[in-house]
């Protein structure tokens, strides 16, 4: 046995690789085979034929469902198969028909999903519930994972049937559409067999869609953004004119004011100095005068008549 400290080692580059795979997955192929290598390694150990078994895989893979399934080609021509949401009727072949196979179940989750908008062109469409995978690898006591190779799974005279039930969808009473994910790049979009129940004639990657809401039309937006910029303008220059319009009123109301005053305090100084001394003319000339005032006569020595 190791010592603790090369066991530490050990789980801390495991954890670590799982960390770097995660944060480098952009291709959706890239992230079938982390997973192929995750449940072949686990179908190696534990698995028994025909029963379904959860593989486990890293934290930083969280949200992450999958499953995987033993068969031998020929049980599962003549009996089918039902992997999770995936029914595969009777008379399902298998390409190359290998002695046996395992097949893997995946639930993306809602978390890691969206990673086909990056490898997919869904113009006009929105994802509303997982993507749910379903792919078969050839298997054997003699088979290394790294030499492992996808196998084809195709429907017989029955399609295989995706049943989105029990899948978390966002689909709000929106009627959802089926979408396929084809490996040529193609989006295949096709009404539903039955509400959340879709239909398909070979593995591969499915998902339930809606219509995008229809986004207003540019012109129309700029046409509002001019009209509210416009406003602004038109507000700002009238409140500004209105502004300037009444500081002019009060300049000139204080104007006049003072005018007056100065015009009252003109005529009564010159009230006062004409009460005190009149202004008249000599010819052309103004010249102040006195004022005129008659000195009433004061008789000294009343003569008094005597009676003769």
């Amino acid at each position: 046995m190791g010592s603790p400290f090369s066991l530490t080692l050990i789980i801390l580059l495991s954890l670590t690789s799982a960390r770097v795979e995660a944060q480098g997955i952009k291709s959706a192929r890239l992230l079938d085979l982390l997973i192929r290598d995750y449940a072949l390694k686990s179908s190696g150990v534990r698995f028994k034929t025909g029963k379904v078994q959860t593989v486990q895989l890293p934290a930083n893979f969280s949200g992450i469902k999958v499953d995987a399934v033993r068969f031998r080609c020929g049980s599962l021509r003549r009996y089918g198969a039902q992997v999770k949401e995936f029914h595969l009727g009777i008379g399902v072949t298998v390409q190359p028909c290998v002695e046996r196979l395992v097949v893997v179940r995946q639930n993306l989750d809602l978390n890691w999903s969206p990673i086909y908008y990056a490898n997919y062109d869904l113009s006009g469409y929105q994802l509303v519930s997982p993507i749910l995978g379903l792919l078969a690898y050839n298997s054997g006591s003699d088979v290394n994972v790294s030499d492992s190779f996808e196998i084809g799974i195709h429907a017989g005279e029955k399609p295989i049937t995706i049943d989105f039930s029990n899948a978390s969808t966002t689909a709000n009473g929106f009627r959802p559409l089926c979408a396929s994910f084809e490996n040529d790049g193609r989006v295949i979009i096709k009404d539903p067999e039955s509400l959340f129940v879709c239909v398909a004639k070979r593995h591969g990657h499915y998902g339930l869609v809606i219509k995008s809401p229809p986004a207003p039309p540019p012109s129309m937006q700029l046409i509002k953004r001019k009209i509210g910029l416009w406003k602004v303008v038109v507000g700002s220059s009238v409140g500004t004119a209105l502004g300037v319009f009444l500081l002019g009123l009060l300049f000139v109301a204080m104007f006049f004011q003072v005018k007056k005053k100065a015009r009252m305090e003109e005529m009564e100084r010159r009230a006062y100095e004409e009460e005190a001394l009149q202004v008249s003319m000599v010819g052309h000339v103004r010249a102040p005068t006195a004022a005129v005032s008659r000195t009433v006569p004061i008789i000294e020595h009343e003569h008094k008549s005597y009676p003769s």
